[in-house]
């Protein structure tokens, strides 16, 4: 995945985030002028093709991309039809002012480009993870519209879809009895060549491993059926991969409403799998897919005396629309055109990121780690890895204030 910057020359974004934000255009009987930025794999392969289909319908419209690599822009606006190629944040969003911004770049760039793309008026949807410490987050959301926006929300795309949809309210209506028992799991693999690009494994660039990069997804769909975690009590190991971060870890948490739910994140699994279980007093619900669900990876295990009448209508998640860039992107250009916070921003967002926070603080420190304890003046608000012994990155000594590879 390349990156974009904005010219060395501009003033820093986060230096006054309120200071040159204009309100964005009406979007009543217009597309939503987009523009994407970071031209990698993950902006070719899902928001490209996913802005696209809205074009189709006539909800977007993409004006411009951007990304450092002149030559990698040019070539991915030739390809999707995109007018405007910038190698210059700034210069495109004071020219284009476009309505949405999709940043498709390495975690350590999205403060600074998302507070860019907010303090231009535009509306903002970034990848996981959306930024890599709670204070970034927090001086994100601080740089975000009042009343009506503009909002910044994260690719959380495992949360929308029919599936997601029908088990939610399931469980929210406790139809299967109270939630008891959950377990959440993303066991992928990952070799040294990917490993290889210099960015990933590193708390400055990537932010933290699986728990952060890979798992987050997972945590965040169980947090959005579950609801609210009370506590958590982890383990955290470097065990294959020679990087700075942990390439596994386990935890144990306790929700609000008394589940308790085990937690593992690992790239060191050649059995990938991402899994979602959920045993509640009347029936068990899983969830069994790798990168993306469709109703048919959902499965439902009603009790023994469960009425067959109930157990048919468990079943029924209506009309199948998978987990997918698409349907959160949708739900967003509606939220957009309604001006209402969408979802996956704000508080709702920042939750799977406190608790993977809190997953690495319990790891390095051996404690218990309460939701809510985690703020400024904490050490792991500011950075993940806490600064644990062993944990922290190697600092040299002609440049203290300089992380270097571990």
């Amino acid at each position: 995945m390349t990156s974009a910057t904005p010219a060395a020359s501009e003033t820093s974004p986060t230096d006054d985030p309120q200071a040159s934000r204009s309100p964005s255009a009406p979007l009543s009987g217009r597309p939503v002028r987009t523009a994407v930025i970071g031209t990698g794999g993950i902006a070719r392969g899902c928001h490209l093709p996913a802005l696209a289909r809205l074009a189709e319908e006539g909800e977007t419209e993409v004006v411009a991309a951007v990304d450092i690599d002149a030559a990698a822009v040019r070539e991915f606006c030739a390809t999707g039809g995109i007018p405007h190629a910038y190698t210059d944040l700034e210069l495109m969003l004071r020219e284009q002012q476009p309505d949405l911004v999709t940043i498709c770049t390495p975690p350590t760039l999205h403060r600074e480009q998302t507070i860019a793309a907010l303090r231009s008026g535009a509306w903002v949807w970034c990848e996981k993870p959306p930024v890599p410490t709670l204070a970034d987050f927090d001086a994100v959301e601080a740089a975000e519209g009042q009343a009506g926006g503009p909002y910044a929300s994260i690719v959380f795309q495992h949360r929308f879809g029919s599936g997601a949809r029908h088990v939610r309210r399931l469980l929210a209506e406790q139809a299967m009895g109270r939630p008891l028992v959950a377990h959440c799991q993303t066991t992928w693999y990952r070799d040294a060549a990917y490993y290889a690009v210099p960015w990933r494994g590193r708390w400055h660039t990537e932010g933290g491993g699986p728990a952060m990069g890979h798992g987050i997804h997972q945590m965040d769909l169980l947090l959005d059926l579950l609801g609210p975690w009370s506590e958590v009590r982890a383990m955290a190991g470097r065990l294959v991969h020679d990087v700075e971060t942990e390439d596994v870890s386990t935890a144990l948490v306790r929700f609000e409403n008394g589940t308790m739910a085990t937690v593992v994140n690992s790239v060191l699994s050649p059995d990938e799998v991402s899994r979602i279980r959920v045993d509640c007093e009347r029936a068990t619900v899983e969830l069994t897919h790798l990168y993306g669900h469709a109703n048919a990876d959902w499965r439902i295990t009603p009790a023994p005396d469960v009425p067959e009448a109930d157990a048919m209508a468990w079943q029924d998640f209506g009309a199948d629309v998978p987990s997918s860039h698409l349907a959160q992107l949708r739900e967003l250009v509606a939220s957009m055109r309604a001006g209402e916070r969408p979802r996956s921003s704000g508080p709702d967002g920042r939750k799977s990121l406190e608790l993977i926070t809190a997953l690495y603080k319990s790891a390095f420190t051996d404690t218990t780690v309460r939701r809510g304890e985690i703020g400024p003046g904490d050490p792991y608000y500011t950075a993940l890895h806490g600064g644990a012994p062993g944990w922290a990155p190697v600092v040299s000594e002609s440049a203290p204030s300089q992380e270097v590879p571990a």
